[in-house]
């Protein structure tokens, strides 16, 4: 352990479990010595999260609704009267009906659109604001995105849009937050086998397909973006800001399957 993350504090949002990417990210961020607090929302995700911070040495917990602003308040003011600044924000959370993941993306409902950008999009700008009034030596927020984004990925539909939405909202919080020294970026991991993943239709023959097609024919690890986020997240970091950084083992350079799977 270098101790990159010594003496930095953050907030980590969206672990579902110990497969979660937001739990890599968590994991590594406390090996290098980050002090740690988690988000959960509802009871049920609550007794989840709480074992997980335990054994990162975090008993600060807050429940949160990211559509909800009283809810929002209430947890980062929980924050400031803790820590009074925190160094870090780890974004993890996005959501649509999956039903409307399915079929085609003409049938996109307006409900679930509205739905879609507003906890997947909307939700990363609502939090930035939050944690970088409590950033005032600078700072670094992190979200997840998906190659979804540009490229259009059958059973993914308005998620893909909404990662879209979230990659630009990246790039114009980088501008509006570089002045006071926090940096804004995105990490875009391949297909991984967590509890979101699994929801995606044809998620395994995806997985075995990056997989066997990738530059370096795996699968990007919890642990390689847990790596990723520690970079953003430390001082190695100090110039990177507004980019989507891809942990994909190359797949996202490809335009055609390998030359074997043909």
């Amino acid at each position: 352990m270098a101790e990159l993350m010594r003496g930095k504090r953050g907030l980590v949002m969206g672990v579902a479990n110990d497969r979660s990417i937001a739990w890599g990210i968590a994991r590594a961020l406390a090996e290098e010595g980050a002090e740690l607090a988690f988000s959960f929302q509802g009871e049920a995700f609550g007794k989840r999260v709480a074992p997980l911070a335990a054994s990162v040495g975090s008993d600060l917990l807050v429940d949160v609704d990211v559509t909800d602003e009283a809810s929002l308040d209430a947890a980062f003011e929980s924050l400031r009267a803790r820590w009074g600044r925190m160094d870090f924000l780890i974004h993890a959370i996005a959501y649509s009906d999956k039903n409307e993941l399915h079929g085609r993306f003409i049938h996109t409902s307006r409900a679930n659109f509205k739905h879609s950008l507003d906890v997947s999009c909307y939700s990363f700008i609502d939090v930035s604001r939050r944690a970088a009034e409590m950033m005032p030596e600078g700072g670094s927020l992190v979200t997840l995105t998906y190659g979804g984004s540009n490229r259009v990925t059958p059973f993914y539909n308005v998620m893909g849009v909404a990662k879209a939405a979230l990659e630009a909202s990246v790039r114009y919080l980088a501008n509006d937050l570089g002045p006071q020294g926090v940096r804004v970026n995105a990490i875009s991991p391949g297909p991984m086998k967590t509890l979101a993943g699994a929801v995606i239709g044809g998620a395994r023959k995806t997985y075995r397909f990056t997989e066997a097609n990738a530059p370096l024919r795996r699968n990007a690890t919890l642990e390689s973006v847990g790596g990723a986020a520690v970079f953003l997240c430390s001082d190695y970091g100090a110039c990177t800001t507004g980019d989507v950084i891809m942990v994909d083992s190359g797949y996202h350079v490809l335009g055609m399957p390998q030359p074997e799977n043909i």
